[in-house]
């Protein structure tokens, strides 16, 4: 228990529990939406925002964060002119991909810390870290708890909401900005492999239990949660890195439940019932 007096574990122990939170609101949107993809599409139109930063010399993060807002809204318009969503992340992705690569290429000098921000190590977690995500976190949830019905409503039928007349374009927008920022903020501190699988794993996992939207996003919380503390500790008896551990317990952590889920239960019971018949 040592290892709880140090000052980075703690923050490390904090970082995950607000990630853990804003990820379950954003998770549980973006799973219910089938908008898994847009994550990696969105995190690689980042990196053409870093390379931008370090070619002109200002903030990356800035720069990432006005590309990661720039490509979400622009997946949404190249989708309302008749494009499949997937077909719109693609060229976001590309192009981000592609930026990026470039003005690396005519930045002088080596960037090493774009390592930082593709991997990413939970374990540096700043107290500044905390206080600018806690403070997005707490945005996020206010958000939230305002329009919680509309957000609902629109991730499970949008087409519905829009018979409605429900402000289906609005809640949108701002969810999409919500996704993209989430994304810039998490990136440096979990990296993009971290990222994305609490954004989708524990949502996964919480949908073999219910498909309810309120339970799959306070299952999923706690999934995260749970996933990363139990990452954490494991890292540190193994000396391994952190986020590599933490994504491999919530991948274990989801094929146990795929074999011994109710859900699945219950399909291999009716499996082999139908089989007898025949």
């Amino acid at each position: 228990m040592e290892i709880l007096n140090y000052p980075f574990f703690q923050n490390a122990l904090l970082g995950v529990l607000i990630i853990s939170i804003a990820s379950a609101m954003i998770g549980t949107y973006i799973v219910t939406r089938r908008m898994v993809f847009i994550s990696g599409g969105i995190t690689h139109a980042c990196f053409g925002g870093l390379g931008l930063g370090y070619y002109l010399g200002v903030s990356p993060m800035l720069m990432a964060s006005a590309f990661a807002v720039a490509g979400s809204l622009g997946v949404e318009a190249i989708s309302r002119r008749g494009a499949r969503r997937d077909s719109a992340i693609a060229v976001i992705w590309a192009l981000g991909m592609a930026l990026g690569i470039l003005f690396i290429s005519l930045t002088e000098g080596y960037v090493p810390e774009l390592t930082t921000f593709l991997f990413g190590n939970v374990l540096t977690i700043t107290r500044f870290d905390l206080w600018i995500y806690g403070g997005f976190t707490l945005l996020l949830g206010l958000f939230y708890a305002i329009f919680y019905r509309l957000i609902y409503i629109i991730s499970f039928d949008r087409d519905f909401a829009s018979t409605r007349r429900l402000p289906v374009g609005f809640i949108n927008t701002v969810m999409t900005i919500f996704v993209a920022l989430a994304i810039v903020l998490t990136i440096r501190m979990i990296g993009i492999m971290l990222l994305i699988s609490l954004i989708s794993l524990p949502q996964m996992v919480a949908e073999r239990f219910t498909y309810r939207y309120r339970p799959l996003l306070l299952m999923s919380g706690v999934i995260s949660l749970t996933g990363c503390v139990g990452g954490l500790w494991l890292a540190y008896l193994l000396n391994v890195p952190a986020s590599a551990t933490i994504v491999l317990l919530l991948v274990t952590l989801y094929a146990a439940v795929s074999v011994l889920s109710p859900r699945h239960l219950h399909r291999s019971k009716r499996g082999e019932t139908t089989l007898g018949i025949q």
